[in-house]
């Protein structure tokens, strides 16, 4: 895995970072590729070859196993380009404006290559400068062309005539056997909790089996949101000889695309427990990795091998990158939102990112708009927004739903469709209507039906419009900033977001931001006190255990930000100070509220 960096670019959507990788992968930087839309990989795969005179055939829908052969082709494709990208970077000259010298000034101060290059800048002998020179680019590496499942997205698929294909052809399966053909030595990221027949699927690949040095050529790593999770996972895929070489923390709430909220667990106390039991579960993993390889007849590794631990979600100023990085011991930290006002590094059209350049806090929610049920990241006044609304106003509500990837409802058809889609949406309101419920509760629900978008369409719009593909189609781009883009309003270049990341400029707005940590808290204090909100009176045992449950352990994490901001002694003391009163503000609030519907919670693990 590329180290040069600190931090990553994690995956946004299904288009933002499509193609990131070929414009940031040769300066050193790592990023990661949404296998959810086959067709956008292919439209993409399309314009980068006229985009470089490089032939290209289409593989249709029409052939055997499409899916899983797109995205083979996207990701050599992507692998050629970046290292085309990478070997004429390596070789340029180190003048003012070459690839190389940016390659090497966006670099960070501790890094020694870094060093090195701060060294050969100030050497005047010639001979040794030239040396200084070859040696830097000896020390280059790219950035990882990493790839991310969604597990929750594994559609079952059909042949012509509606006869179920074999499990290897549904939507997940198919994208791991994509990736797994390709050319990439890189990291697959699983993301949104287990799903166990994909993950035995992996077992098929001997790419992520050692080879006779013990080296990896695919790595898994796994999005995770708690240390159980990762503990679960990690021993299920061990077990099936399966290394994890990474776990990547990321925030419930305090990210982009689809919140997945803990159990009311913060990030402050899950990086705690990874810190202290980092080692313990290494050991424990390579204990049973082992013995698995061994059963299968495989190679077995002669030391655990390398795992890493990386964080994202909310991070926002260099200060919080150094304090993760240092103080938990974090190989990397994501910095995904940010990278949205980036157009060097990122697909958004013009008018999507001038709105996400105004966005403010109020701008930025937590919606209800995606099939899957699960909380969304949204923004005001999208395009996709704006284009629900007026399907809706022309009795046309719903989308043509062309892809299919979020299908998953049956409540009126056999086959599974998507509650995005006019089908589903025309049936539900026609079912509404016909009630006779309350005019109030009618339009209620009616708007809950309709609110729901078409992302695995709308969310790859964007990098549609901005290449100037298919223009003769309608686009209307979702978007899934999370919350910390209130706090950053200027399009900015690649150096610059870097330079922000390390400390050497500051590019955050005016609006007080707290920290990512205090942030976080705050959003799930306001997730509790919204969903208990909506239970009415009628509520079960099992809600109201794990209600308690979540209260607790955000109470739990309460004390510990009570203890840990004193320490930062990185930071002033009015910066502490401030922390400590919003914490004990927001643990007010909560015990208040939890004072005011104590008919639901039972009683608390820690005192008021």
């Amino acid at each position: 895995m590329s180290n040069l960096h600190t931090f990553h670019i994690p995956v946004m959507g299904t288009g933002f970072t499509s193609d990131t990788p070929s414009k940031v992968a040769h300066y050193g930087i790592s990023s990661v590729i949404s296998l959810v839309d086959d067709t956008l990989l292919e439209d993409l795969r399309e314009f980068h070859c006229q985009k470089r005179n490089l032939p290209f055939t289409a593989i249709t829908k029409y052939e055997s196993d499409f899916r899983a052969r797109r995205i083979t082709a996207y990701l050599n494709l992507m692998n050629y380009v970046v290292s085309e990208n990478f070997e004429n970077a390596k070789h340029s000259p180190f003048t003012s404006d070459s690839e190389i010298t940016k390659y090497f000034e966006m670099l960070p101060e501790t890094s020694p290559a870094k060093q090195l290059y701060l060294k050969m800048l100030a050497e005047d002998n010639g001979v040794i400068k030239n040396q200084l020179q070859d040696d830097l680019r000896r020390l280059m590496k790219a950035g990882d062309i990493n790839v991310n499942i969604m597990t929750k997205l594994d559609r079952p698929n059909f042949d012509s005539k509606d006869n179920p294909l074999p499990s290897e052809f549904s939507d997940a399966l198919a994208a791991l056997r994509g990736y797994a053909l390709s050319d990439l030595t890189s990291s697959i990221v699983f993301s949104a909790g287990i799903n166990r027949r994909l993950y035995s699927y992996i077992a098929e690949f001997k790419d992520f089996f050692p080879n006779e040095k013990g080296y990896l050529k695919k790595k898994v790593v796994l999005k995770v949101s708690d240390y159980r999770s990762a503990l679960i996972q990690g021993q299920f895929l061990a077990k099936k000889g399966i290394w994890v070489s990474e776990f990547r923390v990321e925030s419930g709430l305090n990210c982009g695309g689809h919140a997945f909220a803990t159990d009311g667990y913060l990030m402050g106390p899950i990086l705690e427990e990874f810190k202290k039991h980092r080692e313990s579960l290494r050991a424990d993993l390579f204990k049973v990795c082992n013995a698995a390889l061994q059963d299968k007849g495989y190679i077995i590794f002669d030391n655990a091998p390398e795992m890493r631990v990386t964080a994202q979600g909310g991070i926002g100023t260099a200060r919080e990158h150094d304090y993760l990085i240092k103080y938990y011991q974090l190989d990397s930290a994501g910095w995904g939102t940010p990278f949205l006002l980036v157009p060097e590094a990122t697909n958004v059209e013009d008018d999507t990112l001038q709105k996400l350049a105004k966005a403010t806090e109020d701008d930025l929610y937590l919606s209800d708009v995606s099939p899957l049920g699960v909380p969304f990241n949204n923004l005001k006044g999208s395009p996709s927004d704006i284009e629900k609304m007026n399907r809706f106003l022309k009795n046309r509500p719903g989308s043509a739903c062309p892809k299919g990837h979020l299908v998953s409802n049956t409540e009126f058809t056999i086959l599974p469709i998507c509650t995005a889609s006019r089908q589903y949406q025309k049936l539900k309101i026609n079912q509404l209507t016909s009630m006779n419920l309350d005019p109030a509760i009618l339009q209620e629900r009616i708007e809950n039906v309709v609110k729901k978008a078409c992302l695995c369409n709308e969310l790859g719009d964007g990098a549609l419009i901005l290449n100037k593909i298919k223009m003769h189609l309608k686009r209307f781009p979702a978007v899934c900033p999370g919350p910390n883009l209130a706090y950053f309003s200027k399009i900015v270049s690649l150096k610059e977001m870097v330079d922000h990341i390390y400390g050497r400029c500051n590019i955050l707005n005016a609006t007080p931001r707290p920290h990512m940590f205090v942030k976080e808290l705050k959003l799930y204090i306001d997730y509790l006190i919204k969903e208990i909100q909506k239970l009415g009176s009628d509520i079960s045992e099992k809600d109201k255990k794990y209600w308690s449950e979540f209260r607790n352990n955000l109470l739990q994490g309460i004390e510990y930000y009570m203890k840990f901001f004193p320490q930062m002694m990185e930071e002033s003391q009015e910066f502490r100070q401030k922390a400590l009163l919003e914490i004990h503000a927001f643990r007010k609030r909560l015990v208040e509220f939890a004072e005011q519907y104590r008919n639901i919670f039972h009683p608390q693990i820690v005192a008021a």
